[in-house]
């Protein structure tokens, strides 16, 4: 294995990865949260813009249930390149410069190149997962569309569409997984180096692969802080959105010399 991972190596000219403990994304989340502490109107000025949007997508897919739960989980899927504002303002911190909103958004012009082919893989990825979850609709379940409300409760908690959910859930995370391994630090690579997507991407899934304990904790911090947004119609969102955002570049810079 470390044999054809020094080929990968001298042919790609992968930066060196770090293994860190299982516990580090708590350190990750804490840095984090001193990034927003020290940026909190430009942190919570993402927040709120992607809280906003966020809720009016839910709202427009209230009434489809499928189109409902496509634009919750791919909301994971997109969430890398959503916080790359976010990344600029950790990394502008980290080296003393300035840091507001508008200093962030120069950041994204000038690797935007680079963020524009990544957001078109993300798109990709996206419209193939919306059509996915409406094939596993079509296939398994075949019921009147419910209001959403009674949607979860008769299709994922009444026990009648085990297949549908089981199938459900296989797909969208082994979706979800594969996007995790690929994204986890390929953006905030992409905002601090002249790296191009297929390293940055190559980069991010080595690092899942010598951090296997850490990332599963990263992730289900994830999961566990974007859902509770979610749950709070959004309004949690504008808080959570901006310490997710920071820590994840610090967990770049922890794995990625």
């Amino acid at each position: 294995m470390d044999k054809s991972y020094n080929t990968l190596d001298r042919h790609f000219h992968l930066p060196h990865v770090r293994q860190v403990e299982a516990s580090r994304p708590l350190v990750w989340l804490r840095m984090g949260w001193d990034d927003m502490l020290a940026n909190p109107g430009a942190s919570l000025s993402y927040g709120l813009i992607f809280a906003v949007l966020g809720y009016l997508i839910l709202a427009y897919a209230t009434d489809m249930p499928y189109l409902f739960t496509a634009a919750v989980s791919g909301f994971f899927l997109v969430g890398p390149l959503a916080a790359a504002g976010l990344y600029e303002l950790s990394r502008r911190h980290e080296r003393g410069e300035a840091a507001g909103l508008i200093d962030s958004l120069k950041g994204l012009r000038q690797h935007g190149d680079h963020l524009l082919y990544y957001g078109a893989f993300l798109a990709f990825v996206l419209l193939g997962w919306e059509r996915l979850s409406a094939i596993l609709f079509a296939l398994f379940y075949h019921g009147d569309t419910p209001d959403l409300a009674h949607f979860f409760r008769d299709v994922f908690l009444s026990g009648n569409y085990v297949h549908f959910v089981v199938s459900y859930f296989v797909v969208g995370g082994a979706l979800a997984g594969l996007v995790f391994a690929l994204s986890v630090v390929s953006v905030p690579m992409l905002m601090d180096r002249s790296s191009d997507m297929v390293t940055a991407m190559m980069t991010s899934a080595r690092a899942v692969g010598f951090n296997l304990g850490a990332m599963a904790v990263w992730a289900a911090l994830i999961v566990a802080l974007i859902g509770l947004g979610f749950a709070t119609m959004m309004i949690g969102m504008v808080l959570l959105l901006p310490l997710v955002g920071h820590a994840t570049w610090h967990a770049y810079k922890d794995l990625v010399e």
